[in-house]
């Protein structure tokens, strides 16, 4: 005969047995207990990668340059990486090119246009092992990163030698849009040109046409010349795709400003300087931290590049020499710079304009630390700390130690007024104001990634004109 106390303990045990097995059936199909698989990733033998570009590469501007960029890491780890490029793709071209490239077994895609960025994210959905970078973007996946090589701290410097050389104290700008980026070039541009033209008694004034194009050489030709002839600008800085504003100017004598690539040859007289970006500096870290498994299709979500002056991805120029070294200043205007002299706002030196270029260049290029930070989303709040305070120990005790660069233009006290109405606003300065609201930026304060990312508003002394 049955122990009656244990039968009860036997029944209760596999009561509870039953009752715990259920629940962790439940709690595994819901995956609150259960253990997320690891997903391991081996890198190709060979990385192929293509490039998918929204103009022609013979644009001289932005995809001239990252075709550029592609050039560079072909040559450079040609033991390893096979590439090719689509040019001339629209937004509705776009799924069908990336399905031509997947089936021809390309294994990294970039995609280099803001337009690209929501048929990026639908692809890599479709495309789970395949790693895409969208240029200019910010939706990000499992298997899409996001990258930028901005430009706003060199057109600060091509606005001081602007400011500098102006005789009427009015500068032309042609936009192909008033989107962010476009909107803290023409901004920095301003901020830069007023620093030393108020020094030397001009009253500055910025006139910006908006084209509505990036690659439309007539379109931009006719703004330039309505800003010359109407406005009476005599320097002239863009931000679109052609080289048709360096051979307006040249052709009118108006001091201009290269976009993007090196232009000198096409406006030897008269362009001054201009900025260059370098994609390359970016698709090397890319390609090189894929190969050795760091970045994987599983974890790019975060991955954010958003590199400036100090990371060697943009730089001051108006031209490449044979050796390859970049002319910084058409050397017809070194000496005409180096003869004008102004103050340095910050700390009170007098010193030339040229030199004053040269100092606020190296300024932003040093900070050096902040490269890292500028590679993720997750640390761009840190970007903006210039100083962090160490203790070395011994006899030096607690020294500050630089963050961010030691200047930088969007530094207030700033006065402008809003673009858009509230729906079309995107910076916290105007997205709950109205169209031509006043935004200010007190003294003292650095405006950071996300205030700069977001910019939709021009300073007080940049007019918006019709053509």
């Amino acid at each position: 005969m049955k122990n009656p106390l244990m039968a009860g303990i036997v029944l209760i045990t596999a009561i509870l047995s039953g009752l715990i097995g259920y629940f962790i059936g439940i709690y595994i199909q819901q995956g609150t207990l259960s253990q997320t698989p690891i997903q391991t990733w081996t890198p190709p033998e060979k990385i192929r990668a293509a490039w998918i570009y929204i103009g022609p590469i013979g644009d001289y501007g932005w995809s001239y340059m990252h075709e550029i960029g592609r050039r560079v890491v072909q040559e450079l780890f040609k033991d390893w990486l096979e590439t090719t490029y689509v040019a001339d793709v629209s937004e509705g071209q776009l799924m069908e090119t990336i399905d031509k490239l997947v089936q021809e077994g390309y294994n990294v895609i970039f995609t280099t246009s803001f337009d690209f960025m929501d048929k990026t994210i639908e692809a890599a959905k479709k495309y789970p092992n395949v790693m895409f970078f969208q240029c200019s973007g910010y939706k990000r996946a499992p298997n899409v990163g996001t990258y930028f090589a901005d430009l706003y701290q060199v057109y600060y410097l091509n606005g001081l030698i602007a400011g500098a050389l102006t005789k009427t104290g009015k500068i032309g700008y042609i936009a192909a849009y008033t989107i962010p980026e476009v909107v803290r070039h023409i901004n920095a541009f301003a901020i830069g040109a007023k620093e030393v033209g108020e020094q030397l008694g001009k009253n500055i004034e910025v006139y910006v046409i908006e084209i509505g194009d990036w690659v439309a050489p007539q379109k931009a030709k006719w703004a330039a010349q309505e800003l010359v002839e109407r406005y009476n600008v005599d320097v002239l800085a863009f931000t679109e795709d052609t080289t048709a504003t360096v051979e307006f100017a040249e052709q009118k004598g108006v001091y201009v400003f290269g976009h993007y690539s090196p232009m000198l040859k096409f406006g030897p007289n008269y362009v001054v300087s201009g900025q260059l970006v370098r994609w390359e500096r970016i698709y090397a870290d890319i390609l090189v931290k894929i190969k050795a498994g760091v970045l994987t299709p599983y974890n790019l979500d975060k991955v954010d590049y958003w590199y400036l002056l100090s990371s060697g991805a943009v730089d001051l120029g108006a031209d490449i020499d044979e050796n390859g070294n970049v002319v910084m200043i058409n050397p017809k205007y070194v000496d005409v710079l180096k003869n004008i002299i102004v103050v340095d706002k910050t700390d009170g030196q007098k010193l030339s304009v040229y030199d004053l270029v040269m100092k606020r260049y190296w300024q932003m290029k040093n900070a050096f630390l902040v490269i890292p930070l500028q590679f993720s989303s997750f640390t761009h709040k840190y970007e903006n700390i210039t100083s962090i305070y160490v203790d070395w120990g011994t006899n030096l005790g607690k020294l500050p130690y630089s963050i961010a660069s030691a200047f930088d233009p969007f530094m207030g006290p700033l006065e402008g007024y809003c673009l858009f109405d509230p729906g079309e606003s995107t910076s916290a300065y105007c997205r709950n104001a109205y169209k031509n609201a006043p935004v200010e930026i007190p003294s003292n304060v650095r405006l950071g990634h996300e205030d700069l990312w977001t910019m939709d508003w021009f300073l007080s002394y940049v007019k918006l004109v019709a053509g």
